[in-house]
């Protein structure tokens, strides 16, 4: 307990959790504020779901991740450099929705979202980088846990503090109050000193663009890495449509924006520190294809709490411990996968492979997510839920291949898997 301690309290753990905050802002005012505000101002929910196509750039951002390995941008180094570069467009991004009426022209709103999907890809790609060449092998599964959490933690902003200030200011002055939360990465970014590394940036267009992919299917094989790659595509697909909408959902079920800004979201953050905590050290132990495993079921089981919430109405309790147990299986689930993609990776390439990496598993969320709101429009609720867990199984099925259940974490990094 005291070693388990002594981890969360380093320096390595707080940036962890910090940087998770940045990271999560910006993609929950995506996915989370940006569907209520448009739905809140009358915008038809096939048209909310069309938006999801702005999160290109998460499914893109390797293209331009080898610049970002190879070119220091400031004196502040490779990785502090562009994070604060992406951190500052995010907090002015952000804030210039305030600038916008989705009623009266769609297409700024549309623009802006576009930056700020893009400034958060990019932000993802340093970070990411970043935590994988400050946390030693064994300390992967745990400063992910952490990450996450904090990364879920983080849409208590947009999608809880947001909802519940929209009912007592005009959204304009409630876009301001959610681009401030941004300082926290700002912040952290500053204080914080450059990860030491052996590896020196890559040093031609070769070496920063070609040898990174080329070294992914060298390590393990054109078969298993294209299995791995696949995995990835497969193993959130599920929970990924299903949280889409999540929030219409609850106001098309009748809950007030003030119900869901406290219920809900405070049932969000109990379970996510639950789940973080709980992942992060169960991963310490039982290591990450175990927690693949366990972590996964929970998370498809999870799936079907939002089917019956679809059934039974708007009912606070309800309410309460279907989103509790939602944020515990998608936290754990998420946990467990971001810490198998870090232990994918080449630390000569980090920000390169995981920009590829994460860009995979953005593949499946931004074209089934687009297609959400058709699909409840056409189908209704309980029916899209009920797919979303179907859509859950074929990840589940790839584990014995991709993670065999007895293998260590070291056998893992030294066979290349």
């Amino acid at each position: 307990m005291l070693k388990l301690w002594r981890t969360f309290t380093s320096s390595r753990m707080l940036i962890c959790m910090a940087t998770g905050c940045s990271s999560g802002l910006p993609l929950y005012v995506l996915y989370q504020l940006l569907p209520a505000w448009l739905r809140d101002r009358g915008v038809d929910l096939t048209t909310i779901g069309l938006f999801s196509l702005v999160a290109f750039p998460y499914t893109w951002k390797f293209l331009w991740s080898p610049l970002m390995d190879r070119y220091r941008p400031s004196a502040l180094g490779r990785r502090r450099g562009w994070a604060l570069i992406t951190q500052i467009v995010l907090m002015l991004a952000i804030a210039s929705l305030s600038l916008v009426d989705p009623v009266r022209a769609i297409g700024p709103v549309l623009a802006i979202t576009s930056v700020i999907a893009f400034a958060s890809a990019s932000q993802d790609v340093t970070l990411d980088a970043l935590r994988r060449e400050i946390l030693p092998d064994e300390e992967l599964g745990f400063g992910n846990s952490l990450f996450v959490n904090a990364y879920r933690i983080s849409s208590l902003v947009p999608g809880s503090l947001a909802l519940i200030l929209a009912d007592i200011l005009p959204w304009s002055q409630v876009h301001l109050v959610v681009a401030a939360f941004m300082g926290v990465g700002i912040a952290t970014t500053l204080l914080m000193q450059e990860p030491e590394t052996n590896v020196p940036p890559p040093a031609s267009f070769r070496e920063a663009v070609i040898e990174p992919f080329g070294a992914f299917f060298r390590s393990r094989g054109v078969k298993q890495a294209l299995g791995v790659l696949a995995f990835m595509l497969l193993y959130k697909l599920g929970d990924s449509m299903a949280t889409a909408l999540s929030t219409p959902f609850y106001l098309d079920l009748g809950f007030t924006k003030t119900e869901i800004g406290t219920v809900a979201k405070v049932a969000a953050l109990w379970s996510s520190i639950a789940g973080g905590f709980l992942g992060g050290a169960l991963m310490l132990k039982i290591g990450i294809n175990k927690a693949l495993w366990l972590f996964g079921v929970v998370q498809l089981l999870s799936i079907f709490g939002f089917a019956a919430l679809a059934e039974h109405g708007a009912d606070m309790t309800w309410l309460f411990w279907v989103v509790s147990f939602e944020y515990l299986g998608v936290g754990l689930g998420t946990a467990a996968f971001v810490a198998f993609i870090a232990r994918s990776t080449d630390k000569r390439y980090t920000a390169t492979q995981l920009a590829l990496l994460t860009s995979m598993t953005g593949i499946p969320r931004t074209f089934a997510n687009a297609s959400t709101g058709y699909l409840v429009d056409s189908y209704g609720y309980t029916a899209f839920f009920l797919l979303c867990a179907a859509l859950a199984i074929p990840g589940m099925l790839m584990l014995p291949w991709i993670a065999p259940w007895n293998q260590s974490d070291a056998d893992a990094i030294r066979d290349g898997t």
